[in-house]
């Protein structure tokens, strides 16, 4: 399955990116953004000092290449193995329902530990945090390839895996993303989220070919290949020599509980932000939902594994195109018309998709309807990440993340439910139907459209907590 990423680069399923906040009005805050005395202002403690240096480019940083390196072999391993799960899960049950419902219980692992993973990944050094994570991860992805390799592989096992390396996911994506905010200067973020978009074609193009001849080859070596990634990532996030938190001292002088509180309403404090996760949350079931229906659908009709990984290999190709020219159009255009664009042209692809009855159709249609997602997803989630104080960074991913990951479990098992009843493209209409109605509320709505190009977005940023008048 191909990914159109949230902020953990995830490749279970296909998503629309929870992250792309919008500008925020000012009349929601206590003063405009960018106005006197707000972060970012002249004069204010966030402001850029001009007699600092301007610090390293991109290709430069240090710091910044070692986290990306580390994530994109990770996430490459990992898509192995998402690719992998649905084909043993069938083997395992014989049922695509049953394969749904696995699917679906490993994702409720990242839906229980969302938004405390936010607020732990702002109190705890994030470092040490993608540190732990990733030694975690390796563990489980060991303990299911020592089952499969000694053919002892239950359900249960498979399904305990699928949980807690969710819940291990919750804590690495705000933490990550956090950590690349630290590191990287704001007139930097949308060429960043450019290449975070290019990881994670690279990923859905190789992940579903190679895990299709993995497979073949051997049910152990996509989640072998998944293990070694997670080692991958451990390695390069140790020889990380920057901190990846700021104002550690004063997150941690609160509370948990008022820390997780406090990310919740900066969130809900801005009428667009609290708006936005039911948007995405429509969205992400309805694109999510198609994905998963035609997965299990090639899987129920004994699609040979590698034809049915051409189908990520069709969006990655497509999505690495699109990485490449993502910075350039971020940079040429609005962030917020070229989302609108985007999520116009996703639709047209995934419509029909839906309707398809060929393999060669699928192929040729997904490709298309992913093209300007990597462009989407770099204004809109270097825009969030501009205008978020440094501090809230992992409880704002974390909430708004929730609008992908709280039902995330839904699309694997309404797939599996839909086709046990109906045919590929009834099930895969009801879904096109949902992300159709969620993609023209994302196009009307006006803060969208208002985003403008990266120069201009740091003049936003919010000023949290904000001011009493």
């Amino acid at each position: 399955m191909t990914s159109i990423p949230a902020s953990d680069d995830t490749v279970t399923s296909t998503a629309i990116s929870p992250e792309t906040a919008v500008p925020v009005e000012a009349s929601e805050t206590s003063n405009a953004p960018g106005a006197s005395g707000s972060p970012g202002a002249p004069g204010s403690p966030d402001a850029p000092d001009p007699t600092k240096p301007a610090g390293p480019s991109l290709w430069h940083n240090r710091d910044y290449l070692l986290l990306m390196s580390g994530k994109t072999t990770q996430i490459i391993g990992s898509g192995f193995a998402t690719f992998a799960v649905p084909l043993i899960a069938f083997a395992l049950t014989q049922s695509v329902f049953q394969a749904g419902v696995i699917s679906a219980l490993g994702a409720i692992g990242y839906v229980v530990a969302t938004l405390p993973a936010g607020a732990i990944a702002d109190r705890v050094d994030r470092r040490q945090l993608l540190i732990l994570c990733s030694a975690i991860d390796f563990i489980l992805l060991a303990s299911l390839v020592a089952a499969i390799a000694t053919s002892t592989l239950t359900v249960w096992h498979l399904t305990l895996v699928l949980f807690f390396s969710a819940i291990v996911a919750s804590f690495f994506g705000p933490a990550e993303a956090g950590g690349i905010r630290q590191v990287v200067r704001a007139d930097q973020m949308g060429s960043a989220m450019a290449a975070v978009q290019g990881r994670s074609a690279v990923a859905s193009l190789v992940s579903g070919p190679v895990g299709g001849v993995l497979y073949s080859l051997g049910r152990i070596f996509p989640f072998l290949a998944s293990a070694v990634g997670y080692l991958v990532v451990l390695i390069c996030t140790i020889f990380v020599r920057g901190p990846l938190n700021e104002d550690l001292g004063q997150t941690k002088g609160t509370s948990a509980w008022t820390t997780l509180v406090e990310g919740m309403r900066f969130v809900w404090s801005v009428k667009f932000l609290r708006t936005s996760i039911g948007i995405f949350a429509l969205i992400n079931l309805g694109f999510n939902g198609m994905m998963f229906a035609l997965n299990l659908h090639l899987v129920q009709i004994a699609t040979e594994p590698v034809l049915i990984g051409l189908i990520n290999a069709a969006a990655g190709a497509s999505m690495v195109v699109g990485s490449i020219i993502a910075g350039p159009l971020v940079k040429r255009f609005p962030a917020g018309r070229l989302a609108v664009v985007g999520i116009l042209v996703a639709v047209i692809g995934g419509t029909a998709m839906a309707l398809s009855t060929e393999y060669w159709q699928y192929l040729m249609w997904i490709a298309i309807a992913v093209i300007l997602i990597p462009a989407v997803n770099s204004g809109l989630i270097g825009y969030a990440s501009v205008i978020t104080p440094s501090k809230l960074q992992g409880r704002m991913n974390a909430v708004l993340n929730l609008s992908g990951v709280a039902i995330a479990p839904l699309g694997p098992v309404l797939a599996g439910a839909l086709l046990a009843g109906l045919n590929v493209n009834l099930a895969m209409g009801a879904f096109a139907v949902l992300f159709i109605i969620g993609a023209i509320v994302f196009s009307l709505y006006k803060p969208i459209r208002s985003i403008g190009k990266p120069e201009t977005w740091e003049k936003d940023l919010v000023e949290w907590p904000p001011r009493v008048s």
